[in-house]
């Protein structure tokens, strides 16, 4: 798949089922391994419904882009402003709250476009840096990030079912 037969938009109304079907999907991809199976089903009950994300579309603090190849969604990203941010709650800042690829798509640079749209639309927005958290034992995505200049620079409780996680907090300066 040539890097440059993929589009990034803003995901549109009519497509937030399609868009929880490929967001489960990547989940369970990304998750599963390392985590009992109802805490992983919780959690998709919980944050990947329907429902779920039309409050978030609808949420003027939050965004969704999703990466469009020949009509399939096969990757998407969420962003937060102040109010609606997860953690630091800092207008100077823009919060990745979600950056998913499908397994079948990674190392290709669809994940890289995402970050790299994030960067450019926080600096568009004027914001100081750009944050989110990860999974401290999600090690891929803690290389990528690492390797796309951003650094950790704290952690945060992350209830996931019946557990605790430790997710660290990463950010990149954009001035």
């Amino acid at each position: 798949m040539p890097i440059e037969s993929i589009h990034i938009r803003e995901v549109r109304q009519e497509e937030i089922g399609q868009l929880v079907q490929m967001a489960r999907k990547a989940f369970l991809q990304a998750f599963t391994e390392g985590n009992k199976p109802e805490n992983v089903a919780y959690y998709l009950d919980e944050a990947f419904t329907e429902k779920q994300f039309e409050k978030e579309w609808r949420d003027d603090g939050s965004q969704f882009f999703v990466v469009d190849r020949a009509g399939q969604i096969i990757g998407y990203t969420k962003v937060n402003e102040v109010p609606s941010q997860t953690d630091i709650h800092d207008p100077d800042s823009l919060e990745v709250a979600r950056l998913y690829v499908l397994e079948d798509y990674l190392g290709l640079g669809v994940g890289k476009k995402l970050l790299d749209m994030n960067i450019a639309l926080a600096k568009q927005k004027g914001k100081s840096y750009l944050w989110l958290g990860v999974w401290e034992k999600n090690a891929r995505a803690i290389r990528f990030y690492e390797k796309n200049g951003l650094k950790i620079f704290g952690s945060h409780p992350f209830p996931f079912g019946d557990e605790i996680q430790t997710d660290y907090l990463m950010r990149i300066d954009l001035a």
